[in-house]
């Protein structure tokens, strides 16, 4: 069962600060049950074709903020979205794609190194990601990740390539285990096409 969240327009926005702010205090009490957390993984058995010794930053991911969350999203036919009940993501799905991608890089060993900003390092490539969806279509019963990716090098900061990375899988139950089994799948797979085109 789902708990539909909508989003109006911002002129009426405002007629439901009440009620969340009522559902922010309940859950606070530990009103309701704790949500059972679910992780994202990183492909493995990629082979190790001979790749560049190139130095990569992956920077975090950008998302709007629906996606900026802990939350499974359901997408209905209208475009409203809405939360699985009693799931969550073990990190925000932003910080947890970032993860799971710089481990799918250094599973196949395709570059010299790779690893998140802030690490000291001079790189010679940044790889800037957008989550452009990663939820359940509940029109089709479908997990659907769309990523675009951008290869910046970092010292002239031009954008040398960019490309749209997208996978569907099937979902079936649109329940916690179901629809993030599904999202996991379809993330794995758009992280090893990202991490192919990267060569």
């Amino acid at each position: 069962m789902t708990t539909e969240v909508r989003f109006p327009a911002a002129r009426r926005a405002y007629r439901f600060l009440p009620v969340l702010a009522a559902a922010a205090l309940l859950a606070g009490c530990g009103g309701g049950a704790t949500p059972t957390t679910f992780d994202l993984s990183a492909p493995g058995g990629l082979s190790r074709a001979a790749g560049s010794r190139a130095v990569m930053v992956v920077a975090e991911p950008t998302a709007v903020q629906a996606l900026d969350s802990d939350r499974v999203i359901v997408r209905d036919s209208s475009g409203a979205l809405s939360f699985i009940g009693g799931a969550q993501w073990a990190d925000r799905v932003p910080a947890l794609v970032q993860a799971r991608l710089i481990q799918t890089f250094e599973n196949a060993g395709r570059v010299g190194s790779v690893s998140g900003p802030g690490q000291r390092i001079s790189p010679d490539l940044q790889l800037n990601t957008d989550i452009r969806s990663f939820s359940i279509d509940a029109a089709t019963g479908t997990a659907v990740v769309e990523i675009t990716a951008r290869m910046v090098g970092d010292r002239s900061g031009r954008i040398e390539r960019a490309r749209l990375f997208s996978a569907r899988v099937p979902a079936g139950a649109v329940d916690g285990p179901g629809a993030t089994r599904a999202l996991d799948q379809a993330l794995s797979q758009v992280l090893v096409e990202i991490v192919r085109w990267a060569r």
